[in-house]
């Protein structure tokens, strides 16, 4: 019955992918009796596409027309056990889905829920260009992959997750199925970084989250099993133009060979010359900017970059094509980019240690693990930064 979607799709001409069809069903499902012109304004269609749209939907014996729109039977087994929907917790889902930016209880219980798991993940490493969001950035990302439409029944994927953001995906399933043993989202994370490999997957099991992990080196090509399956995809890639490249043409590989499916690009700030370098290769990648957002992920440390970054959703088109598809030999993350070192000193006994890439500490996350090697204090001041 999947290929019914595809079939409205065509009928109508739509340039809008099959997710649009979906969702229209969906807002049905979740608003019953809701009009013709409030179902086009929340779709962000036209009025007589979207008029059209329904009057397929009421062929496939899947809506009626009845004080509003409304679902047979048909469709709400179609929206309930072919889109993920059966057991879900609709009240819920709406207030987030209507009014994603609102302190809901709910949240504020996952966030107690989940606010030891993040406290004891790994220290970042800043030589992967690891700067960890915390823990109500991992938070607003599902609530946004929820507003979207892109959490319930579909295949997401995170490329690089030292953020935790499939956990706070994960803990968000669960309070919106909160009787079902079942649900039907799955969560990929692929990281290069063995220690978030395993801690997430340790965490999925304890908490029996829909998550699994792959360890994958990114310079390589994306492995078959991984191409055209996602539905969406998350990445914070190093804050590199080489990274982003990189990160993103793996994603769009990941992707399905759809147009309309979002990309949820975490990026540092930055100039408005670089950022148009950004665009440029985003038009090259046949993507389209849907919305920019300032701001969005707040970091734990990463003063480099100010603490903060934006979140840019990017849409899928129909020309959308990967910039890099071999395997990637150069330069990626910014510390080969430019090579720092930096000189702490102890606040105890005065020593002087030099960290950087070259250095045999390589950032001040493993100086203060190790301690002072003179009397252990774990406490130093930055007095001096340089690049190579």
């Amino acid at each position: 019955m999947l290929n019914c979607i595809e079939k409205i799709k065509k009928n109508v001409n739509l340039e809008e992918g099959n997710k649009t069809v979906e969702n229209i069903l969906v807002t049905i499902y979740l608003q019953e009796g809701i009009s013709t012109k409030e179902l086009a304004k929340l779709n962000f269609l036209p009025l007589p596409v979207t008029a059209a749209v329904k009057k397929e939907f009421i062929k496939e014996k899947l809506v009626i027309q009845d004080r509003g729109s409304r679902l047979t039977a048909n469709g709400i087994h179609f929206v309930e056990n072919k889109l993920g929907f059966k057991n879900i917790d609709k009240k819920l889902y709406l207030k987030l889905l209507t009014n994603p930016q609102e302190e809901y209880e709910e949240i504020n219980k996952i966030k107690e829920e989940i606010h030891h798991i993040f406290e004891n993940r790994p220290q970042a490493d800043v030589t992967l260009d690891q700067s960890k969001s915390n823990m109500e950035t991992s938070l607003k990302r599902a609530v946004l992959c929820l507003k979207n439409y892109d959490l319930i029944g579909k295949n997401i994927l995170c490329l690089g997750d030292d953020d935790l953001t499939s956990i706070a995906l994960g803990f968000l399933l669960k309070k919106l199925f909160p009787s079902a043993l079942y649900q039907s989202t799955e969560v990929t994370v692929i990281d290069i970084d063995k220690r978030i490999i395993e801690y997430i997957a340790d965490t999925a099991v304890k908490e029996s989250l829909p998550i699994r992990c792959e360890y994958i080196d990114l310079k390589k090509t994306l492995p078959d099993k991984f191409k055209n399956k996602f539905d969406c995809f998350f990445t914070d890639p190093p804050y590199t133009l080489k990274g982003m490249n990189l990160f993103i043409s793996r994603g769009i590989e990941a992707l399905k060979n759809e147009s309309d499916l979002n990309i949820y690009f975490s990026f540092a700030h930055k100039s408005p010359t670089y950022q148009l370098n950004m665009q440029k290769n985003f038009l090259a990648m046949g993507l389209a900017i849907s919305t920019v957002t300032p701001r969005f992920n707040t970091y734990e440390g990463a003063s480099i970059i100010g603490s903060t970054g934006q979140m840019i959703v990017l849409k899928t088109t129909d020309i959308r094509k990967p910039l890099i598809k071999n395997v990637y030999s150069g330069l990626l993350y910014t510390g080969e980019f430019t090579k720092t070192v930096r000189l702490y000193k102890c606040k105890k006994c005065g020593n002087s240690i030099k960290t950087g890439n070259s250095e045999k500490i390589k950032n001040i996350e493993t100086l203060k693990k190790i301690g002072c090697c003179k009397c252990n204090n774990k406490i130093f001041d930055l007095i001096q930064r340089k690049n190579k």
